[in-house]
């Protein structure tokens, strides 16, 4: 989600990390139960449901529902929707692709991450564009870390995804998170190397790509919300939570719960973990 109002940036203590890796992975187990249920046929708003309950089930509240004034508890935004999709009741169908944000509150804090999945078979370009949005995730990830600054991150992401020849959206970013769900620094996917706030321990953030097969330019919807390419093409979204834990990243959500129930081996988020994932 776009944050509107910043303030000071506030590094947390160990303590509070862990209580917001348990927030985080509300999130990703909310995601992972999701996994199953994507599918022809189904319907966001179906989904939304599902999710809602699931998370109150967690012991905590859906962080979206109500923020800002959104109506639902998941961000849905199929095909050429970037961001901030509001659940309804359109079917899914095969070839399409479901950018699924979801955010929890537990224990006073958020966690707040977002994946984009294939709905069926899909489309090899399309599927390359979801696999370079998430890889450009973990190329961000790897700039996170004490000393360097926001546009590391932002240039990092961008150099990477317009090597492949996409349009890395401007107008949406990432954020700090806390206490709030956003909270200073804004996180962009563009920016120049050693530009922007330094990084530096106990810093949380969501740092979550957004990448159009075509134009980076967007436009919103008259319903305040949704948010689509300008050319109508595709757009994939994803996004975690990470902490500077001994001044490098530290992954606090995770997209193994996905890929258990989808049955997908990777060893991807290995290297942002100081100890291994007990799911």
């Amino acid at each position: 989600m776009r944050l509107n109002i910043f303030s000071m940036i506030k590094p947390k203590t160990r303590e509070e990390i862990e209580i917001m890796r348990e927030s985080a992975l509300v999130v990703s187990r909310t995601l992972g139960m999701l996994a199953k249920e994507v599918k022809p046929g189904v319907t966001t708003l179906q989904l939304d449901k599902l999710a809602e309950e699931f998370i109150r089930e967690q012991g905590a509240i859906p962080g979206f529902l109500g923020l800002y004034d959104f109506p639902n508890s998941l961000c849905m935004s199929p095909n050429s929707q970037v961001v901030h999709g509001i659940p309804n009741k359109t079917p899914l169908v095969e070839g399409d692709i479901i950018s699924i944000d979801c955010g929890a509150l537990k224990n006073d804090f958020y966690g707040d991450h977002a994946y984009t999945f294939p709905v069926g078979e899909i489309a090899p370009e399309t599927q390359k564009l979801l696999d370079v949005t998430k890889e450009s995730l973990y190329v961000g990830i790897r700039e996170f870390k004490a000393g360097n600054r926001v546009g590391d991150v932002g240039f990092a992401i961008q150099n990477f995804t317009e090597k492949h020849g996409y349009g890395v959206v401007r107008e949406l970013v990432g954020h700090g998170l806390g206490r709030k769900m956003h909270e200073d620094p804004e996180m962009p996917n563009y920016g120049r190397r050693g530009r922007g706030k330094k990084f530096v321990e106990g810093m949380v953030v969501a740092i979550e790509p957004m990448t159009n097969l075509g134009t980076h330019r967007i436009k919103q919807h008259r319903d305040g919300w949704t948010i689509t390419t300008l050319d109508n093409k595709p757009s994939a979204h994803f996004e975690h939570n990470i902490a500077i834990v001994d001044g490098k990243p530290e992954l606090l959500s995770t997209f193994q719960y996905i890929y258990e129930a989808l049955g997908i081996e990777s060893n991807e988020e290995d290297e942002f973990r100081q100890q291994p994932l007990v799911l």
